[in-house]
């Protein structure tokens, strides 16, 4: 009976050790998720201001400003138009 004893303390003992490391585990994991939800939450509040500039940034008149005074562009007009003809694709088309 004593053996029996003996026995049954250790696996109470052992279940008690590993309900507590359990328990641990649980609540470390827990703060991490609530650690995460809460980056979570910057990083799309960061996104959406991100993105609110992103499209401010790209309206029409900004792209087409850009265009002229950075990188000299202009309208094409006929007047600036050259056009090519390849003989080659006319005499094939015949």
């Amino acid at each position: 009976m004593m053996k029996i004893n003996i026995i049954l303390i250790g696996a109470l003992m052992a279940s008690c050790l590993v309900l507590v490391k359990t328990a641990y585990d649980s609540r470390r994991l827990f703060a991490a998720l609530d650690q995460a939800r809460l980056e979570q939450g910057k990083l799309d509040a960061e996104y959406k201001r991100l993105d609110a500039e992103a499209q401010a940034q790209a309206t029409h008149l900004r792209v087409e400003r850009t265009a002229r005074e950075r990188l000299k562009m202009r309208t094409a007009t006929p007047a600036v138009t050259a056009y090519v003809f390849d003989p080659a694709a006319s005499e094939a088309g015949k």
